[in-house]
């Protein structure tokens, strides 16, 4: 995103009141919904499959939660917000795994999903109140083995704003650091959590504490 361009938006979700409300929100922020309605279907379709953030309702219809949809956007490169009643902590980490870049409940408002599309379009991290109760309590096993120099190059990117400022740091080219970055994903990917962007990373940083959130 470039920081003159409107941020666009396609939102998914099967409840006009809540659909209406996102726009509402979007517009007093300077967001540009570009379409909605109540499949995933909307997001392929012009105009919204050019939006640079989905917005998605994990519960469409009586189906259970909707990750095959979320997989196929994530597949694609789609930067989803995942924006849900579902409050548990299961679903919020399945949700991290599968790729979304964040996850907010309803209940957590305008404040925390307008931040989180503006994060996603901008490709910066963003942690709202319920993902962070989320990670902080994940015990799962499932960690890669990372390296000490693959977990400081990792670390020092998060608090850099380019890969060429963490070269510096830490007296490397940045060639090697696109080499640590993409061994790091490569582990992560070998045990099922895929990390494809720095937001992800994040995420994936937090649920093995590697960093706190207020660290970031």
């Amino acid at each position: 995103m470039a920081g003159t361009d409107v941020i666009t938006v396609v939102v998914v979700d099967d409840h006009p009141a809540v659909t209406a409300g996102v726009r509402a929100w979007c517009a007093a922020a300077s967001l540009d919904v570009v379409a909605s309605g109540t499949d995933a279907r909307v997001a392929w379709l012009p105009p919204g499959d050019g939006a640079d953030v989905v917005v998605l309702d994990l519960q469409l219809g009586v189906a259970g939660p909707a990750y095959g949809d979320l997989k196929r956007l994530v597949d694609a490169g789609r930067q989803v917000v995942v924006y849900t009643m579902r409050d548990d902590r299961e679903t919020a980490l399945t949700c991290l795994d599968i790729g979304a870049f964040t996850y907010l409940t309803k209940a957590e408002g305008e404040h925390h999903l307008v931040a989180a599309i503006q994060a996603a379009a901008n490709h910066t991290p963003y942690t709202p109140p319920a993902l962070s109760g989320a990670l902080g309590t994940d015990t799962r096993s499932n960690r890669p083995r990372l390296a000490p120099r693959e977990i400081d190059v990792l670390l020092q990117w998060f608090h850099c704003e380019s890969k060429e400022m963490v070269a510096q740091k830490l007296n490397l080219s940045t060639r090697t650091v696109n080499s640590y970055l993409d061994r790091v994903r490569v582990k992560y990917a070998s045990v099922g959590r895929e990390a494809p962007t720095k937001a992800a990373l994040v995420a994936r940083a937090i649920q093995d504490g590697l960093v706190q959130v207020d660290e970031l």
